[in-house]
């Protein structure tokens, strides 16, 4: 029965509508900036490779407690977000294909004794929550470190499953 039921429920939600209420437009996704793919499929998990703190092209750079303050490092966890289901758009053709945000590892540059990542990565968490409703809720890893690749601010990995087909 519960099994029915989220079924049902999945019909209902649309991811589209959901970012619409947000206030959440996507962009295009983020080019690969190694030898890796944005996004990688075993089974019916999605392995979504970092997608950094990049909003419309401008680099959202410096680490917290030294160029930025956690306010600003939360909203580069959420454009982390955005870029992530914008790497998800590009790889599906179509985000309602995903049936839930299993788990997120975020990495959050900052001073050395800054110890609030967990509050930068709600930044992360929360679009995910907006864009899926309870199946966006996931297991979450909130990492602070020295520097990021390009000086970002804020880089999220994640895992996502899509609905069998």
């Amino acid at each position: 029965a519960r099994a029915r039921i989220l079924s049902i429920r999945r019909l209902i939600v649309d991811v589209y509508e959901n970012l619409k209420k947000a206030g959440i437009e996507l962009p295009e996704k983020l080019a690969a900036a190694g030898l890796y793919k944005p996004v990688n499929q075993a089974g019916n998990l999605l392995f979504v490779s970092g997608q950094g703190s990049m909003d419309k092209g401008v680099h959202l750079t410096g680490r917290v407690g030294v160029d930025v303050s956690a306010e600003q490092a939360q909203y580069a966890a959420r454009v982390c977000a955005i870029n992530t289901l914008a790497a998800l758009e590009a790889y599906l053709g179509d985000l309602n294909r995903i049936k839930r945000c299993v788990k997120i590892l975020a990495f959050v540059a900052g001073a050395d004794d800054f110890t609030g990542q967990a509050q930068v990565v709600n930044g992360a968490s929360q679009v995910f929550i907006d864009a899926f409703g309870e199946e966006g809720r996931h297991a979450r890893s909130a990492i602070g470190t020295n520097s990021l690749p390009l000086g970002l601010t804020v880089e999220v990995e994640s895992i996502f499953e899509i609905n069998e087909d």
